[in-house]
């Protein structure tokens, strides 16, 4: 008599794994999102559709499906002349430019994207994103090994600081501090103010009413500027809208006397903050007023559970004082597809290097 099979008899196939390329954002990216590495959480819809609304560009959306789950979303913008099918991922400078990946993609999905991207783009820019990125760096290895030309330049040098380390901040700073803020406190008085989700709008007027006063806008044409009309509020004040990055948003700000007077802004992703930007009022520089924020939002952050802050590239002199070290390097990556087009991409390799900043 034969033996009945059981279910567990039976081996599950794999469904096939898919690749698609849809016109616009793909609301798929979100679904990818949510299942990525904790600290890509924010690379969501509305943060890519917030830097289209800012910057302008028409995008695609190159969808990773493995058992009817989409595991990859890379969103690809044009840039350059049509005919030479060249891409940018979207997004902001800050923290990185990336895009998300489930955390249990494999090579049979890595491979699908790279073969759906050599169909879509001649070469497509992805960056500057952080040495080790957690959904480029096995994209990189693929690429390599099916005849891709992959080529890096040097853009900064990260720094970070390991926020629940013992015996921080030590007793002399917050005495200094303490020193500081009695004296700032004889300009008027000090308001500490931690704004919530509903309170973006008019948080990022108060940062803007800063850094147009601050050394950006003194020393630089504002471009650079987070808040600002000129610089990049735009895209901030997007991404406040969406109601998932609202929450990741986080903000201090001093005011002396009812006016505003340093700030300190940060994108918080599970255990890491990204600190995106602060800034001073010149005119209470002499008491320090940007140290004595950051310092509290620190102190609040690590209570709250926060382990490490990412300060980004740039200023390392404040942020070693604080006891930052120097992180992963920041690189942008020109991928570019087998062939013809690999063969001379490899040949531009050197100028491509040569046009990033020196490391």
């Amino acid at each position: 008599m034969t033996k009945p099979m059981l279910l567990a008899d039976f081996a599950r196939l794999p469904s096939p794994t898919r690749a698609v390329v849809l016109d616009g954002l793909a609301g798929a990216i979100d679904t990818v999102a949510e299942r990525a590495a904790p600290t890509h959480a924010f690379l969501r819809y509305a943060w890519f559709a917030a830097a289209l609304a800012a910057y302008g560009g028409a995008a695609r959306t190159i969808v990773i499906e493995e058992d009817d789950t989409a595991v990859i979303a890379l969103p690809l913008v044009s840039v350059g002349p049509a005919a030479a099918a060249m891409a940018t991922v979207p997004g902001s400078y800050w923290p990185f430019r990336s895009f998300p990946m489930h955390q249990s993609a494999g090579p049979r999905a890595i491979d699908a994207l790279l073969g759906a991207l050599a169909g879509a783009v001649t070469a497509l820019r992805i960056g500057p994103v952080y040495d080790h990125d957690l959904a480029l760096t096995p994209v990189l290895a693929r690429a390599r090994a099916k005849g891709w030309a992959v080529l890096d330049r040097f853009v900064a040098d990260s720094f970070v600081f390991d926020l629940q380390q013992p015996e921080w901040p030590r007793g002399s700073t917050l005495r200094k501090n303490r020193f500081h803020e009695k004296h700032l406190s004889e300009h008027g008085a000090l308001d500490w103010s931690f704004p919530q989700t509903g309170d973006w709008p008019a948080t990022f007027d108060a940062m803007a009413t800063i850094e147009q006063k601050s050394w950006i806008a003194a020393r630089t044409d504002g471009r650079d500027a987070k808040f600002t009309e000129a610089g990049h509020g735009a895209f901030w004040r997007e991404v406040a809208r969406d109601p998932v990055l609202a929450k990741m948003l986080s903000a201090a700000v001093l005011r002396v006397e009812g006016r505003a007077a340093a700030f300190s802004f940060d994108l918080d992703c599970g255990a890491t903050k990204y600190a995106i930007a602060n800034s001073y009022d010149p005119a209470f520089a002499k008491h320090s007023p940007g140290k004595l924020l950051y310092y509290r939002n620190l102190m609040r952050a690590r209570e709250a559970g926060v382990a490490a802050v990412d300060w980004g590239a740039g200023d390392s002199g404040y942020k070693q004082t604080i006891g930052a070290v120097q992180g992963p390097v920041l690189r942008d990556w020109l991928l570019v597809r087998p062939g013809l087009p690999a063969m001379v991409g490899r040949m531009l390799k050197g100028w491509w290097g040569a046009s990033g900043n020196r490391g």
